[in-house]
């Protein structure tokens, strides 16, 4: 065994620990099982489908492993009809050489749990205390023992999984299994730091190399670097100004539009004064119009009145002058009555009669002509009144009309001008609101800058300015320093570039003395596992050799079995030389080959033996017994459906089997 192993053992022995017991609630096909181990052997047997490779599960879901063999997701390993699994490891923690392999936990024993739900969430104890992952992934390797490592924990069918890796995969697991993964590891940092040193060499020396090419060249940059510089510079003076300049012509601008408004107010308080005295005017104009309306109808109804009644009398006097007429005639006849004495008696009552009525006609045509007369006088009044009274309504409605246009004009001038101060207000505020954004310019520009030019002058010089450092945009701003760099650190580079090679050839003779060492160790590893490999393979009537595959990359190496059946040469094993029993009984030779150096206590095996013969499972038991018993402060987990034809009674036995549902654990003691 190699120097190195041996440190490895003897570390190993002080934080040396295993598994006590199993304990799994509603996990798969366990209602609640408590499955006890021991150091040494431990053989689980039971027909197929009575949970054996459940409980392998169980502790590789315990340990955190990332292959759940039966199950994409872990809500899925939950007892049917539950909603929460746990598994609990239980490890011994019982002093050894004075020291406890869990220094922190002061217990005899130290639990791992792992809870798993239905919704997807896990999480871990630690004697019932909640860690994350990472805890537990440090613990474990404080242990040695990495679940994803086939040549500690293989599940139901993965020794074809083993049989198929490449040689450089299986060269890392034998590194992490018997504890070379720091050699690797400093190997490959030491190669990262080569890697990194020889690109840096290479890159300085074409550094240096172009330094002296490029330092005229910043000589001819740094010229202009000068130029964009004061150029740069006279610029910002001409954005100060520019800045003041805007400020001067916005102030005056605002100014102007306020002296504006404010004439304008005063403009619209004197358009809304003759406005109001108009309106009253008008109002008084259409009072007086309405005034006269009435008179003028008045008038007009006096007129019909008595042209009524003129019209009446006249054909009242017409009348009477007909019956006058008539009465004058029959008067004739009464005066011939007269004549005639016969009828003189009844002739004067008929005057007297005729005469009263004559005396009334002529009273009713003289009062005819007198109301004639009086109302032709009346007629001849109103008519001129009415005239007059037309005139002035006529009069009254021009002036009611001028005065409503007035007011309708200064309505609209009353609009104009309020239109026109919001439109000077709405000025103003811009003026004010650019003159507020221009503050921050301002207070930025610093001290007041006086100018006499408008802010177009300016800006027309800061273009040509702009444009002149257009032309020097590609000067980088930081010519200078390079310049400077350039001329100063030349030297100081090559002192560098030589202080930078010696430290190349001290790591190159570390990584070639550290190669030296990770090769001394696997030769000597392979020269120590070579004779109990060909020693198991010698038991199945076979032979074969495990070698090294070296290469210039450590990447590249890896570990070749090699095995031949019944007389054959020993050929490289592949998934197509050799047939699936030939295949496990070799990769088995190698595992128990190892078993002596790896360096986790724990170690677990389900179902290798599915494709060997009896003949060969039976060699094989043997040899597992054979190497297994001595191995102090190891253990081993051994799953296998087959009837045991070799027995040992330092093994610890375990049957399970399925009884209503669920899944029975028993331990078979020897008597």
């Amino acid at each position: 065994m190699s120097k190195r192993v041996e440190e490895i053992s003897k570390e190993a022995e002080s934080t040396l620990t295993s598994i006590k017991e199993i304990i799994l609630e509603n996990f798969m096909s366990y209602e609640y099982g408590r499955i006890p181990l021991k150091g040494g052997l431990n053989l689980i047997v039971g027909p197929n489908g009575a949970g054996k490779s459940s409980i392998l599960l169980a502790i590789s879901v315990a340990l955190g492993q990332v292959y759940t063999e039966r199950s994409r997701k872990l809500s899925d390993l939950i007892r049917r009809g539950k909603d929460i699994a746990r598994v609990s490891l239980v490890f011994d923690n019982t002093q050894k050489n004075g020291k406890r392999p869990i220094p922190y936990s002061k217990s005899d024993t130290f639990m791992l749990s792992r809870y798993l739900r239905k919704d997807g969430s896990y999480w871990f104890e630690a004697d019932y205390k909640e860690i994350d992952k990472s805890e537990v992934v440090r613990l474990l390797r404080e242990f040695g023992m990495n679940p994803d490592n086939l040549l500690i924990i293989m599940h139901q069918g993965m020794i074809e999984e083993l049989g198929a890796v490449s040689a450089q995969q299986r060269l890392k697991m034998v590194e992490e299994a018997v504890g070379f993964s720091d050699y690797r590891e400093q190997i490959l940092f030491a190669e990262n730091e080569l890697n990194g040193l020889t690109s840096e060499e290479t890159s300085m020396s074409q550094l240096i190399e172009n330094a002296n090419q490029a330092l005229e060249y910043w000589k001819q940059i740094y010229d202009r670097f000068l130029e964009k510089k004061n150029l740069t510079e006279h610029r910002a003076l001409l954005e100060k100004e520019l800045v003041w300049s805007t400020e001067a012509k916005l102030v005056k601008s605002l100014q102007s539009v306020e002296d504006r408004l404010t004439g304008k107010v005063k403009s619209l308080a004197n358009l809304k004064d003759q406005q109001k005295d108009v309106e009253e005017e008008a109002s008084k104009s259409h009072q007086t119009l309405l005034d006269k309306q009435v008179e003028l109808r008045k008038l007009y109804g006096a007129l019909i009145r008595a042209e009524k009644e003129r019209s009446r009398d006249e054909a009242t006097r017409d009348t009477t002058k007909r019956i006058h007429d008539e009465l004058e005639g029959l008067s004739k006849t009464i005066d011939e009555l007269i004549a005639d004495k016969q009828g003189q008696k009844d002739a004067k009552r008929l005057r007297e009669l005729l005469d009263y009525l004559l005396d009334r006609e002529v009273k009713g045509v003289e009062e005819a002509s007198r109301r004639k007369s009086e109302l032709d006088r009346e007629v001849s009044s109103l008519q001129p009144e009415i005239g007059r009274i037309d005139d002035t309504i006529r009069r009254s409605i021009d002036t009611y009309i001028s005065l409503r246009v007035r007011s309708e004009v200064l309505s609209y001038r009353i609009k104009v001008t309020e239109s026109e101060i919001r439109e000077l207000e709405r000025s103003s505020r811009e003026y004010k609101d650019e003159l507020e954004r221009l503050r921050p310019d301002l207070e930025k520009a610093g001290s007041r800058i006086e100018t006499q030019r408008q802010p177009y002058e300016i800006s027309e010089e800061l273009k040509l300015v702009s444009a002149h450092l257009q032309k020097l945009q590609d000067v980088p701003e930081e010519a200078e320093k390079i310049y400077n760099d350039y001329s100063g650190n030349i030297e100081e580079l090559k002192v560098k570039l030589l202080k930078l090679q010696d430290n190349k050839k001290v790591l190159l003779g570390e990584l070639e003395s550290r190669k030296k060492v990770w090769k001394d160790a696997l030769t000597r590893l392979l020269e120590g596992i070579n004779p109990d490999y060909q020693a198991i393979l010698a038991a199945t009537d076979a032979t074969g050799f495990v070698r090294l595959e070296e290469a210039g990359d450590i990447e590249d190496a890896g570990i070749q079995l090699n095995v031949g059946f019944r007389g054959t040469a020993p050929t490289t094993l592949d998934p197509f030389t050799q047939s699936g029993g030939e295949r496990s009984v070799a990769l088995m030779a190698f595992i128990l080959s190892l078993q002596g150096r790896v360096i986790s206590p724990m170690r677990a095996l389900d179902e290798f033996d599915i494709h060997m013969d009896p003949k060969n499972r039976e060699a094989m038991f043997k040899m597992i017994l054979s190497h297994i018993k001595g191995k102090q402060g190891s253990q081993y987990i051994v799953i296998t459906p087959s009837i045991l034809t070799v027995f040992d009674r330092s093994a610890h036995v375990i049957t399970v089997q399925a009884a209503h549902g669920a899944t029975e654990v028993r331990e078979l003691r020897s008597k």
